[in-house]
Formats: structure tokens, C-alpha cells, sequence
């Protein structure tokens, strides 16, 4: 018994040294943790690859406790260390801090796990990179940066389960042969790049890939078979490329699909019926091909589907759904398409449909009366069908209580606008019925729309006046009356709309379902109505009596078109106060007086006319004013410096004024000097949050014709309200001003040279050569789109940076176009050139030369790669002064 007691008690003794020994050595390990030599030095060279710095890094000579590292310790990663216990780098995460430069010594860290140096501003070749050679690393995630080239063609990437490559300038092939050595691969991005020509064969021995990403790429040519075989996708994003030829049945194979978006592409043939091989798809996207024929059953009785968008297409024949198997259906595209018959009186059995897009078909007759049990119902959009009865077709809505954007555009023509004062909708913000032809007055059943945001009824025969209730919408901040035969005055609390004044309004859950704003001089389409600019259109009318004074009032109006009608009286100095207004047409009307210098204020001003009318006195200069073409004043008896001379004894008083603003110009400019690398960056912050809320503008749906017209001429001379119709080929203008001879040049206006023409019937005209803002990529297309809007704000960062014109076709050739001029500077390392004189100074130059790298991210000619609104907000955010 004793015996066992000593051994017990010798049991516990060691069990009490083994674990004092343990903690000994866990505070001997807490207090010597410092990560391994070798990978201290890699980070090193990674440091010294960067033009930027990390931020707290150095600050330690232990790496393990920099920013973005995790070590673990070489025993937890099976590893045996003779001297002592070290820890190894695993994972580097730097995402969103703002690093250049070049990726190096990165590959030596031989423990990596995981790698993200996401959205940062890395810009190298990786064709000779060792990084994909890493045996451990596990995630790799080099997205949104400038990394460039093709990649190695030795990849051996055992372990990877993620590879994140989108939105960088890689080009050459596609690169499959990374699956030849790294089968375990789940997610693969690499869309938003350069890769080009047909997919080379390689991704079926990815056979874990669950998400595959080739978007927005330059891949031509049909899709390999062996794409087929990847049993286990299940999303698959093709869109934005130059796929050709039949969509393969094989697709069929892929049956755990949940999202496949082959959208704008050159598919063509019929749409293969193998949708029942798909046991979860949620979402087909495969607008803008060239699909023809029906819609195939398989499709059309899917039970699974959420989201059909065959936009776009010529897919034709009578349009049917299976809404009684198809009981998952909540967004609905089919849009311009050539389908034929009548409505599907069916579709309203597609119980959870939210968003239906029939417009620019080839339907007839009316509304189904069954179309007012959607319950779910926000967003309808029949426009351009030839459907008629507008009448019961709003009878039959309002019954749908949750709409929120109605557009009825290009139907219903010669009828008149419904007088019912029963008609409403409750929750509807949107109301689009343009170009119809309608006539009657704005009946008073609108004023029941308590919740309207946006109101179009442009290009119809409306006659009448503006009711005083228009003025009472608390949520209105886009109003399109325009192309009427209204008459009176414009209501006078229209200048008291909330939205307009103090209010930011949105349309919020707006589907993403293209609209056409159609304008007098140009047609452009926009893919979102959430960020509609406020506006209020009121032109080619027969309205009178004179422009309120309170007009001013509305602060956050950007877009104020009032030409064309018969108002009269001076044009107030307090419009001045609407201070987000970028468009003033007040042109075509019997306005009398001068124009107010204190219009030198409105800051984003960047269209202006006050054309014909009796305006005199002198031309404000100041502002935005040099920008605007002489076009902008003709018809009046103004006069100005450049433009159209003054008489010596003419404008005296004006003169007298002009004096005293030169005097205090340069007051400012002494001020200014002093502030000047603040306010310019100021500024420009200001811009990007402007830019960032300002969308695209509210759109109304085009005739077919309209858009083809477009794409299939170069020059285009849109309709005159007669309806008569002009064109001219490219051909055409070159012989007209002799090849743009110098000879011909008549005048220089705000964005390039002005020549004289003589058309093919003898007609003599001026014509305007456009440079400056314009993106490249609006010269194939007549496509507006966000990427060519941050374009334009890179000019205009430019001509903050330089205090220069983007283009002053008045120079002598070779010193008109900045944008090419910085770039030139900047590619010789003479940057600091380039910058006006009064806002540069030594002590802020890094962050002035970051800001013009931003701007010079913002030129770049491939769109896709242009920085996104919250990138440039971060980034000029960021920029310390």
C-alpha cells in the first residue's frame, strides 16, 4: 500500500514539473516572438519594390506585428527549427492601402496561406513571376489593381483553392493551364482584363471550380467542350465579350448552375432547350446577342428561376410563360425583342414578378384585364408596343398596389389622357407616358400621386396650363413637360418644391432595366433610373409671362430648360442661387434686359444659352462664361470680349463693373495663392461626391428605328418638332468643308474649331468640330456610361492641376490637346511642369503628383479599367495637405 502511495505522489510530482515546464516555455515563447530571418527579409524586398510606404510597418523589428501579417508558429505548420522556436508569415492581407509599385521578394515566403493585395495601385508583369509557385499558398487575390501582361506559363499552385485576378490589364490567353498542376481551385476571377482570342482547352481539370469569372474580356470564337465537364459550377459569367456562333446544348451539362450571364455577346441561332437539366438556376442573363426564334420550353416552365433577361435579342414569335411552374420568376426582361401577338394574359399568374420589361415588341391590343392581380408588381415597362386604351390600361394598373414605375411611352397614339379622377396609384414614383401623341390637359388624377418623384409627358399635344398642383408634390424633383401646347404661366410654386430645394431624394430598389433619354439634339441610353438628375423641363411650349425670381431658391436643381416658349421680362439675378445647376436654356424667348453677372457664380455650370431673344449689354466672362460657344448668344444684341464687339461708348455702367471685378479677381487671386493647394483639392473632393451622386438622366423610351438610325449612321441630324427628317454621311461633312480645310474655319468656339459647309443641296451651314470631354469610346457608340463620366472628371482634374482648356483648337497645332500633353510630360518624368504655378509649391508636391496620378487613372483608354466613384472618393479623400 505504501509503495503505491509513493508512486502516486511521484506520478503528481512529475505531472506538476511537466506542466510548470509548459508554462515556462509559453512565456519564454511569448516573450521571443519574432517571425523567421528568411521572411523578414522577404517582406524586406517587398518594402523596397514600393514607391509607397505601409503604413506601421518598421515600426517593430518583429514582422509578426505589422499590419496585415499573421504568423503562426513553425511546430502548429509542421516545420522543425534547430536553433529555437520561430513563426512563420501565412498571410499577407493589404487590401485598399493605396500602395504602388512593383510586387517583389514575395515568393519567398515559402509559408504563405494567403495573399490579397487587392485594389491597391500595383502595376507590374507577372510573366516571370515565382509568386506562382508558392506550394502552400492556399488564396491568391491580386483584383482591381494594374498588374499587366500574360501570366507564367509555369503555374504550380498546388494547394490554391482562390484565384482573384479581375480588373487588371493581363492580356494573351486565356490561362487554363493553371488547372494542369492546381486542380483544387474553387473560385477563379479574371474577368475585366485583356485576355483575348478562343479559350484555350485546360479548365476541366478544375474539377472542384464552383465559380468561374470571364467576363469583360476580349475572348472570341465558341465555348471549348471540355468547359462542359465542370460538374460542380455553379456561377458562370460570360458577359461582355465576343463569343460567336451557337450556344452549345453541352451548356446542359452544367446541371448545379445557379447564375449563367452569357449577356452581350454575339450568340446566335436558337437558345438551346436544356433548362431542365438545371436543378438550381436562379438566374439566365443573355441579353444583347443574337438569339433567335422562341423561347424554348425547358425555359419557359423552369421552377427554379428568379431572374430571365433575354433582352436585347430577335427572338421572336407569340411570348409565352409557364407561370404555374414557373413559380420562382421575380424579374422578367424580354425587351426589344420582335415577339408578336397580344400581351400573355397569363404572366400575371407569375405570382412573384416585381419587375417586367415587355417595351420595343411588336404587341397589340391592350392591357390584359388579368395584369391587375400582380401583387408584387414594382417596376412595368411596355413602351413602344403599339398597346392601346390608355384609358383601361390605367384602370387595370392601379389595381397593382405596390407599383412604383410605370412607363407607357410610344403607345396609345391620338388618344387623350384620361379625365377619371378615381385613377390612383398609391406608391408609385416613376411616370413616363411620352411621345404619344396624347392630347387633353393634365388631368387632375395625377395630383393623387402623392408619392410621384418623377413625372415625363413630354412629346405629346397636351394643351392647357400647368396646373398649380405640380407644385405641391413633396418628393418631385424631376419634371419633363416639355414638346406640348401648354399655355399661361409657369405656376409660381413650382420654385417651392421640397425635393428641389433642401431634399435628396432617390429612387431606391430601382430595377436595373435600361431607359432612352431622347433630346432634342442627341439620344443616349442610361442603364439606371435610381440617380436621375433633378430637372425641369418645360421647352417648346407656348408658356408666358416672365422666369420667377425664386427660381433661385432651388438649390439642388441641376438641369433648368425653359427655351422655345414666349416668356418675357428680364432674367432674374437670383438664379444665382440654384448652385447644382449644370444646364441653362432659356433661348427662343422674348427675354429682355442683360444677363445678370452674378450667373459668373453658378460653378458647375457647363451648358448656357440665352439665344434669340432682346437681351443686350455685355457678355459676363467670368465663371464658367469663356467656356460656352458664341451659338450660346447669337439672336440678341450682346457684345463681348472675343465674341462680338462692343462700341467704345456702348455698356458704360457694365464697364464700370467690369473694373471693379477685375479689381477684386485680383484681391482673390492673392488670396487665393496663399490657399491654393487647399481649395484646389477641396474642390475637387467636391466634384467626385457631386459626380458620385449625379447619374444618369431620367430616360423615356425610343422607337426602334431611332436607335438603329444611330447605330448605323455617323452623323446624324436629329428630328425638328416637324418631323422632318435630315442625314449626312461622314462623307458627306469631309467634302462639304474641303477635309476640314483651314481655309473654311469661321470662328473658334468652346470645344473646337468652327467651319463653313455647303452641303449636297446647296444648303450652307456651320459646323462644329467636338473635342475636349468626350471619352474615346463615344465615338463608336451612343452609349453614355459611368466609366466615360469618370473620363470627363479626369479632364476636368487636369485643367484644375494645370489651369489649362482640355482643348483650345485656337492654338497652334501640337498645343490644343492636354490630355496628350501631360501624358507626354509625365512619361518623360517632367510632371511638375505641367501644374499651374499657383497651386504648386515643393512643400505639397507628393500629394499634388497624386493627385495627378489619380486623373491619369481616370484617362485611361480602356473604360473597364477606370477607377470606380468610390475608389476616387477614397483616394482623393486620402490625399493630405
Amino acid at each position: 500500500m505504501g509503495v503505491v502511495v509513493v508512486v502516486v505522489q511521484d506520478l503528481w510530482v512529475m505531472i506538476l514539473i511537466l506542466i510548470l515546464m509548459l508554462g515556462f516555455c509559453g512565456v519564454l515563447n511569448s516573450q521571443n516572438l519574432t517571425c523567421n530571418s528568411n521572411d523578414l527579409k522577404a517582406l524586406e524586398g517587398f518594402m523596397n519594390g514600393l514607391q509607397s510606404k505601409v503604413e506601421d510597418w518598421n515600426s517593430s523589428t518583429d514582422c509578426c506585428k505589422w499590419v496585415g501579417i499573421t504568423c503562426n508558429s513553425s511546430s502548429s505548420l509542421g516545420l522543425n527549427d534547430d536553433d529555437h522556436v520561430s513563426y512563420r508569415v501565412t498571410s499577407l492581407i493589404l487590401v485598399d492601402k493605396r500602395l504602388t509599385g512593383k510586387l517583389s521578394a514575395l515568393a519567398n515566403l515559402d509559408q504563405l496561406r494567403a495573399l490579397n493585395l487587392s485594389h491597391n495601385f500595383l502595376k507590374d508583369s507577372l510573366h516571370f513571376s515565382p509568386l506562382f509557385q508558392l506550394p502552400h499558398l492556399q488564396l491568391l487575390d491580386l483584383s482591381n489593381n494594374y498588374l499587366y501582361g500574360p501570366l507564367p506559363h509555369s503555374i504550380n499552385l498546388p494547394s490554391l483553392t482562390q484565384l482573384h485576378l479581375s480588373s487588371n490589364l493581363f492580356n494573351a490567353s486565356l490561362p487554363t493551364h493553371i488547372c494542369y498542376n492546381s486542380t483544387r481551385i474553387r473560385y477563379l476571377t479574371l474577368q475585366s482584363n485583356t485576355f483575348s482570342g478562343h479559350i484555350p482547352a485546360g479548365f476541366a481539370n478544375c474539377t472542384s471550380l464552383e465559380q468561374l469569372y470571364l467576363g469583360t474580356n476580349l475572348l472570341t470564337g465558341p465555348l471549348p467542350q471540355d468547359i462542359f465537364q465542370l460538374g460542380k459550377l455553379e456561377d458562370f459569367t460570360l458577359e461582355n465579350n465576343m463569343f460567336s456562333g451557337l450556344l452549345s446544348s453541352g451548356i446542359g451539362q452544367l446541371s448545379n448552375l445557379r447564375n449563367l450571364d452569357i449577356s452581350s455577346n454575339n450568340f446566335s441561332g436558337t437558345i438551346p432547350d436544356v433548362f431542365s437539366n438545371f436543378k438550381y438556376l436562379d438566374s439566365l442573363i443573355a441579353g444583347s446577342n443574337k438569339f433567335i426564334g422562341a423561347v424554348p420550353s425547358s425555359l419557359s416552365n423552369s421552377p427554379t428561376l428568379a431572374t430571365l433577361n433575354l433582352r436585347n435579342n430577335s427572338l421572336g414569335g407569340v411570348f409565352e410563360l409557364n407561370c404555374s411552374a414557373m413559380t420562382s420568376l421575380v424579374s422578367l426582361d424580354v425587351g426589344t425583342n420582335d415577339f408578336t401577338g397580344l400581351l400573355p394574359a397569363n404572366l400575371s399568374l407569375c405570382k412573384k414578378l416585381g419587375n417586367i420589361n415587355l417595351a420595343r415588341n411588336h404587341f397589340k391590343g391592350e392591357i390584359p384585364k388579368s395584369f391587375g392581380d400582380f401583387q408584387s408588381l414594382t417596376y412595368f415597362s411596355v413602351s413602344n408596343c403599339s398597346i392601346q386604351n390608355i384609358s383601361s390600361a390605367l384602370r387595370v394598373l392601379q389595381q397593382c398596389k405596390n407599383l412604383s414605375t410605370l412607363v407607357l411611352t410610344l403607345n396609345f397614339y391620338d388618344e387623350a389622357l384620361p379625365l377619371d379622377p378615381s385613377l390612383n396609384f398609391e406608391k408609385l414614383k416613376v411616370l413616363v407616358i411620352a411621345s404619344c401623341r396624347l392630347t387633353g390637359s393634365m388631368s387632375s388624377w395625377l395630383s393623387n400621386l402623392a408619392m410621384l418623384q418623377v413625372l415625363d409627358l413630354s412629346w405629346n399635344r397636351l394643351t392647357g396650363t400647368i396646373p398649380l398642383w405640380v407644385g405641391n408634390f413633396q418628393d418631385l424633383f424631376y419634371l419633363d413637360l416639355s414638346n406640348n401646347t401648354l399655355t399661361g404661366e409657369i405656376p409660381r410654386n413650382l420654385t417651392q418644391l421640397p425635393s428641389l430645394i433642401d431634399r435628396n431624394v432617390s429612387l431606391n430598389g430601382s430595377s436595373n432595366i435600361p431607359f432612352f433619354v431622347r433630346r432634342n439634339t442627341s439620344s443616349l441610353q442610361y442603364n439606371q433610373i435610381d440617380s436621375f438628375p433633378p430637372t425641369i423641363e418645360l421647352d417648346h411650349n407656348f408658356l408666358t409671362g416672365e422666369i420667377w425670381p425664386e427660381f433661385g431658391n432651388l438649390k439642388k436643381l441641376h438641369v433648368l430648360v425653359l427655351n422655345s416658349n414666349n416668356l418675357s421680362g428680364p432674367i432674374p439675378s437670383e438664379l444665382s442661387g440654384m448652385t447644382s445647376l449644370e444646364s441653362l436654356d432659356l433661348s427662343n424667348n422674348n427675354l429682355s434686359g442683360s444677363i445678370p453677372l452674378s450667373l459668373e457664380n453658378l460653378s458647375f455650370l457647363s451648358k448656357f444659352s440665352v439665344a434669340y431673344n432682346n437681351l443686350s449689354g455685355t457678355i459676363p466672362t467670368g465663371g464658367q462664361f469663356q467656356t460656352f460657344p458664341n451659338s450660346s448668344f447669337e439672336g440678341n444684341k450682346l457684345c463681348g470680349e472675343h465674341r462680338f464687339p462692343c462700341e467704345k461708348d456702348h455698356g458704360s455702367q457694365g464697364s464700370i463693373k467690369q473694373s471693379r471685378r477685375r479689381r477684386h479677381v485680383i484681391i482673390g487671386m492673392a488670396v487665393g495663392i496663399s490657399l491654393g493647394s487647399v481649395f484646389i483639392l477641396t474642390l475637387m473632393i467636391l466634384i467626385v461626391l457631386r459626380t458620385h451622386k449625379k447619374r444618369e438622366a431620367v430616360s423615356k423610351q425610343l422607337p426602334e428605328n431611332d436607335l438603329e438610325e444611330l447605330g448605323s449612321r455617323l452623323v446624324v441630324l436629329f428630328r425638328n418638332k416637324d418631323n422632318s427628317n435630315k442625314e449626312l454621311s461622314f462623307d458627306d461633312i469631309m467634302t462639304s468643308t474641303g477635309n476640314f480645310d483651314q481655309s473654311n474655319i469661321i470662328g473658334c468656339g468652346g470645344f473646337g474649331l468652327v467651319y463653313k459647309a455647303t452641303l449636297p443641296d446647296g444648303k450652307k451651314v456651320a459646323i462644329k468640330r467636338l473635342s475636349g470631354y468626350i471619352p474615346p469610346e463615344y465615338s463608336q457608340a451612343s452609349v453614355a456610361t459611368y466609366k466615360g463620366d469618370v473620363y470627363s472628371f479626369g479632364v476636368v482634374l487636369l485643367e484644375l492641376l494645370t489651369a489649362k482648356r482640355p482643348m483650345d483648337m485656337c492654338k497652334p497645332k501640337g498645343l490644343r490637346d492636354l490630355i496628350s500633353w501631360v501624358i507626354l510630360m509625365k512619361e518623360e518624368g517632367r510632371e511638375v511642369e505641367v501644374f499651374d504655378p499657383f497651386i504648386y509649391d515643393k512643400q505639397h508636391e507628393k500629394e499634388i503628383l497624386r493627385v495627378l496620378e489619380i486623373a491619369y487613372h481616370c484617362l485611361s483608354e480602356s473604360p473597364k479599367v477606370r477607377p470606380t466613384s468610390q475608389q476616387l472618393v477614397s483616394w482623393l479623400d486620402n490625399v493630405n495637405i
